[in-house]
């Protein structure tokens, strides 16, 4: 073992890397095209000989190697190795494998060194599946089978649920096929457990997706009952969650515990979020008691906003006031796990770091962590507005109760909007003087909550119609965030008021560049443009907005009204049919619709809409009288009369709608009740002379002694009206000398017995019911020509 052991020598000592460029030259292969001896051996069978066997420790005695040559010294290769198998130094070497370099039998009977072995031929071509074979039917159906399952999950996520229904039902038709086949091959260890699961378990999930909850329960108890599936107990919850869907909260319940049961302690969220299902399910029983206890280990334990919300809930439920205050202690106390805002603000004015931020500033991981913000805000603010009347005697000491504990949690910004908040529930109650005194205090905020508080001002007092304090308090907001489209808004709205239009949009405009979705903005621009008559503006305004707001009833109405402005019909029919649609059940607009439609001529959907109308508003004088008109053309007065005396009920100090129910009784041949109801009208009207004229008339053609007894009241109330006109004429005339002689002599006025006091009304009175004489006696000549 020491043979190749060499020791440097002394003089050498000094050189600690000496030796390592000495190497064996058998590993020299640079000069192997030069070395005689390896050229002859591998032209010739000087290296295919049979090896020489070396002395074999143990024998007798040891016997000289011999070459080919006859030599018997001790045989070396051409580089100075010593030959496999020789006894060098009087130690044999073993022998060492060569077959791997291509040294084998067939080299030794003449064969031509070929180490890569490429005088045997080219490989043999690979062998063809059988694709007849049971085995390769089985996984091509495995295949098929995984594929199903894939396109019933990608159509579910695309909301096609009707297809992934198909698909999930396809895929455990051909699952069942494939189990029939496994079992023919008689190999029961080859079967695929999880592939039945997941063709299961899509399935059960597409059924629950498509609202078949019995056949989705179905499939749900076979993976539950099935012992080969090891973790099919977990499913429960998905049974659970079923039942909740169903309103059967005893069996939801019930499987949600023991769902719980089948969860080990490890998977800790997953029990979190069945707990907080069995406190919900409580909740919907109304067994706050035990929905409390669950949410109270919830908060004990893993605390989340919607356990503490839900918490709060319960406890005002039952009406414990110190438990609402705990709770929301414990609410406010959850961690957010969200970055602050600093962390998106750069240092300093490395661009790469600028870049890093502007990046992540509104990446997708951002949103989420906003979403939970907002969230966060809106459990908190609702819990606020809920607890707050039922912890202390009064809501406004419940809200400063709120605000406290608010202000010492990491949600302290949230402080000043609880105040705000606390102003508006003020304005719910109508405590006026309260709200303006709590949006008061924040003049000397910042300027965040001040404009916010100042916007708020600003809306009450011009809901008071005080806009000079509206003004005030918008230019307060404007001054202290020019940003806030809330406040611009609002200063728009005080400059419409005064009727600065062309200020107003400038407003308006402003807000929409500050934020492009403010609704109230582009509504009261739409407005605003309409007052200046810019109509194509106005229509633009009102256009985009229902881009934004497709089912608004506000702005369907206003391009409706644009459009009959600018004289299109059609267009402004069209668009009043889009807005039946949201509200179907407005009068005014039926009625809109029939007006525009008996304009255009179409008299059958005129009266379609003028009936809806009448349906859904029986009170509309316009809509009464044009149905009653419609059937007196149509020569249907009986039906006219139903409409008619609809406006005497409403109208009971108008004789006209009564003339007009008297004038359908005389159209329709019944002069009977025509005679009843002049006699009725006289009686309540008796200084009517179209009454009288048709009662005179009418006993006259019966040939009743009436008659000439209506013929001398009827020339009595027309001298009388004789004798009103001209002393109403020279009561004019006699004002008009007077003003024009600049005097006020003893012939100016026409004085009365009964004194100004008494004549004065009476007068007026009578001049009313004269002119409403006038337009009835017009009414009647239209619409019953003698």
């Amino acid at each position: 073992m020491m043979q190749n052991v060499h020791l440097a020598p002394e003089a050498d000592e000094d050189d600690l890397y000496s030796g390592y460029n000495d190497y064996n030259p058998t590993f020299d292969t640079e000069d192997l095209e030069n070395d005689v001896a390896f050229q002859q051996a591998a032209r010739t069978s000087h290296g295919r000989r049979v090896p020489v066997t070396a002395k074999i420790p143990g024998t007798p005695a040891s016997r000289s190697l011999a070459t080919g040559f006859g030599s018997k010294a001790t045989l070396t290769s051409s580089m100075g190795r010593p030959m496999t198998g020789a006894i060098q130094d009087g130690v044999a070497r073993p022998m060492t494998a060569v077959q791997a370099a291509g040294y084998t039998k067939a080299a030794m009977r003449g064969s031509l060194f070929d180490p890569l072995g490429q005088g045997r031929g080219p490989a043999p071509p690979l062998e063809m599946k059988n694709s007849d074979s049971t085995e390769e039917k089985i996984r091509q159906l495995e295949k098929k089978v995984n594929e199903l399952v894939e396109e019933s999950c990608i159509a579910n996520s695309c909301g096609d649920l009707k297809l992934a229904l198909e698909k999930a039902k396809e895929a455990g038709r051909k699952e069942r096929v494939l189990v029939r086949q496994r079992e023919q091959t008689a190999t029961p260890e080859n079967f695929n457990s999880d592939l039945t699961y997941s063709v299961l378990f899509n399935l059960a999930s597409q059924y629950a997706a498509n609202e078949m909850y019995a056949e989705a329960l179905n499939i749900y108890q076979v993976i539950v009952k099935d012992k080969i599936f090891s973790n099919g107990g977990r499913l429960k919850v998905n049974m659970g969650n079923i039942y909740l869907k169903q309103r059967n909260y005893s069996k939801a319940i019930k499987f949600y515990r023991m769902a719980l049961d089948q969860v080990s302690s490890a998977h800790k969220e997953m029990r979190i979020k069945i707990m907080q299902n069995i406190g919900v399910a409580f909740i919907k029983t109304g067994q706050y008691i035990d929905a409390i206890s669950s949410f109270e280990h919830i908060m004990s334990t893993s605390p989340n906003l919607k356990a503490g919300f839900n918490l709060i809930l319960c406890y005002f439920a039952i009406g414990n006031g110190e438990q609402m205050k705990k709770a929301f202690q414990k609410l406010i106390a959850v961690p957010l796990e969200v970055d602050y805002d600093d962390k998106y603000i750069s240092p300093n004015d490395d661009p790469h770091t600028n870049l890093l931020i502007e990046a992540i500033k509104n990446d997708s991981l951002r949103q989420i962590e906003h979403e939970r913000k907002s969230m966060a805000e809106e459990y908190i603010m609702t819990a606020a507005k809920l607890i707050a009347p039922a912890i202390e005697t009064s809501f406004a000491v419940g809200y400063d109760w709120c605000v406290e504990a608010v202000k010492v949690s990491q949600y302290v910004e949230l402080a000043n909007d609880l105040e705000i908040n606390k102003a508006t529930m003020y304005l719910r109650q109508q405590e006026f003087n309260q709200a303006l005194e709590t949006l008061k205090m924040f003049e000397k905020k910042d300027s965040r909550v001040k404009s916010a508080a100042a916007t708020n001002l600003s809306f009450l007092y011009y809901l008071e119609n005080e806009l000079a304090q509206a003004a005030n308090y918008a230019d307060l907001a404007v001054n202290s965030d020019r940003y806030n489209p809330a406040a611009l808004t609002n200063k728009g709205n005080t400059l419409f008021a005064s009727g600065d239009y062309e200020k107003t949009a400038e407003f308006y405009k402003e807000a929409l560049r500050n934020d492009s979705l403010c609704t109230e903005a582009l509504y009261n621009l739409g407005l605003t443009y309409k007052k200046l008559n810019r109509i194509d503006e106005a229509l633009d305004c009102f256009l985009k907005l229902h881009a934004i707001l497709r089912n608004s009833a506000q702005v369907l109405y206003q391009i409706a009204n644009l459009y009959e402005m600018m004289g299109d019909p059609n267009q402004a029919i069209e668009w009043l049919l889009q807005l039946i649609s949201v509200v179907p059940t407005d009068p005014h607009v039926l009625a809109k619709l029939g007006k525009l439609y008996d304009n255009e001529g179409d008299k059958s959907q005129a009266f379609h809409y003028y009936s809806e109308s009448y349906r859904y508003f029986p009170s509309n004088i316009e809509v009464i009288e044009w149905l009653g008109a419609y059937y007196i053309d149509t020569q249907f007065c009986e039906k006219a009369i139903e409409y008619f005396e609809r406006a005497a009920l409403i109208l009971p100090t108008q004789v006209k709608w009564q003339l007009m129910v008297a004038s359908c009784y005389r159209r329709s041949g019944n002069y009977q009740k025509a005679l009843e109801k002049y006699k009725v009208i006289h009686r309540k009207f008796p200084e009517n002379v179209e009454c009288l004229r048709f009662l005179a008339r009418l006993c006259t053609d019966i040939g009743l002694k009436e008659g000439q007894e209506y013929e001398t009241k009827l020339k009595k109330v027309e001298k009388l009206k004789e004798i009103k006109e001209q002393r109403i004429k020279s009561g004019r005339d006699g004002s008009a000398r007077s003003r024009r002689e600049g005097s006020a002599g003893p012939d100016a006025f026409y004085i009365d017995p009964l004194g100004p006091q008494a004549e004065r009304p009476k007068t007026a009175a009578r001049k009313r019911a004269e002119e409403d004489d006038f337009a009835d006696e017009q009414l009647g000549e239209d619409l019953l020509p003698e």
